[in-house]
């Protein structure tokens, strides 16, 4: 991926770069929608809803035809076995998000899993009581601290503090968030921020951010849901103390796919309160029926109920392809294929018509780029879908662009701004 050094606005460069893309053939392991004419669509949607990969369908058909033939005895002798299954993922998962086996696990939706683990994390004290997100945090998040405050028994609009961009600017600092932990943080209970902003695109400094808690006495946690699949992540290294996320947008597992969390090793064994049920307990003894619980250690611990195999039968599928492409070579793919995106806006769209939000520093976003569109934005969204295009509108003015490395192509990228530089007027 290295012949090309400078990007140029014309077919023949997004072609080169096509060529060079050692990563180019897992295009074809997903499937694409179609349009009505036949057309395959260009599918920019992969942080709302990521495609389907081919071999999903045999690896959720085999668990249903083992379990037409099989039927109870499928836990223990399907070819899967279902009584370990999620630990068919958990390779994967620590993979894709830079963990220790003993620190993931699939289980719940992100939201059940945000809840869960702030009933361990989040013990609020009437010196230290507040949570601490970003402003334009997804709105799940929002509702969920906001819960969490007022089932201790605090207002939320005094116990959840919001990071705010300066005047005039639309993401925030990195020496921004840092300072105001650094005063603000003796008050502070619990950081849960996102690891990429679902609106602006923005990737947050983990590292530096749960450095910045740890050194002020706070728990730090990061809802994941666009960063896992999509950057680089190091939570054990980080030492990030907690985190979840969902696998339907990136990880491709899926609507409604089955979600993931993190719990540093350091916390595998430490007493936290917890709210427990029987997959959580010791493997060793589960089926024995005890009327005590025996915690297995590590993230698993915080299951509560044998998971659905089906939705991590399509998990593992896509996993697997994660494994094979490497994070590494897609977020090498990603900032290079972002990067040809910008270039093109900015180099073939009228000037003024098009504002990046997202940062423009690679190492400060994903593959996702946040327009701000001049004009009737809906309608060129509109306009757009017609043409066979799928990406994301967020109201008022903002459409949500994400080449996904693992299937999106050069030539997709020149087709979308070519298309769209046609739609300038609307």
């Amino acid at each position: 991926m290295s012949e090309i050094i400078n990007f140029e606005a014309t077919e023949s460069c997004a072609l080169e770069l096509d060529r060079q893309d050692s990563l180019r053939d897992f295009r074809n392991q997903f499937h694409f929608p179609q349009t009505a004419s036949g057309q395959t669509t260009l599918y920019l949607t992969g942080n709302s809803l990521g495609l389907q990969p081919k071999k999903t369908k045999d690896c959720v058909l085999a668990e249903l035809e083992d379990w037409a033939n099989l039927a109870v005895e499928g836990h223990f002798r399907a070819r899967h076995p279902w009584l370990p299954y999620h630990e068919f993922c958990t390779q994967g998962l620590a993979h894709v998000v830079g963990a220790k086996p003993i620190e993931v696990v699939a289980m719940n939706s992100l939201t059940a899993n945000l809840h869960f683990l702030l009933v361990s994390f989040y013990r609020p004290t009437p010196e230290r009581f507040k949570i601490l997100i970003e402003s334009n945090a997804f709105p799940s998040d929002q509702y969920a601290v906001a819960s969490q405050a007022r089932y201790h028994g605090y207002d939320p609009k005094s116990a959840v503090v919001e990071l705010t961009p300066r005047v005039g600017e639309e993401t925030l600092r990195t020496e921004d968030i840092l300072n105001f932990i650094e005063k603000q943080g003796d008050k502070i209970a619990v950081i849960l921020l996102g690891g990429v902003n679902y609106l602006s695109g923005q990737a947050f400094d983990m590292q530096a951010i749960t450095a910045a808690g740890h050194k002020k006495g706070c728990l730090v946690g990061f809802d994941l849901a666009h960063a896992a699949g999509n950057i680089k992540l190091n939570l054990h290294d980080w030492n990030v103390d907690f985190a979840a996320w969902c696998s339907y947008k990136y990880l491709n597992s899926g609507p409604g796919g089955i979600a993931g969390c993190f719990v540093h090793e350091r916390h595998a064994d430490a007493q936290l309160p917890r709210f427990e049920g029987w997959w959580g307990n010791n493997k060793e003894i589960r089926f024995k029926m005890l009327a005590e619980f025996s915690p297995i250690g590590g993230a698993e611990t915080w299951q509560l109920s044998n998971p659905p195999i089906l939705q991590l039968a399509a998990l593992r599928a896509s996993l697997e392809i994660f494994q094979a492409a490497t994070i590494d070579a897609l977020r090498e793919k990603s900032i290079r294929l972002t990067g040809y995106l910008e270039f093109l806006l900015e180099t073939i769209l009228p000037p003024g018509f098009c504002t990046i939000v997202t940062p423009r520093d690679p190492k400060s976003r994903g593959c996702q780029l946040s327009l701000r569109l001049q004009g009737r934005p809906r309608e060129i969204q509109k306009r757009l879908e017609a043409s066979g295009v799928i990406c994301d509108f967020r109201e008022p003015d903002i459409m949500r662009a994400a080449p996904t490395p693992l299937y999106n192509s050069y030539q997709d990228v020149y087709k979308f701004v070519m298309l769209l530089r046609e739609y300038t007027n609307a």
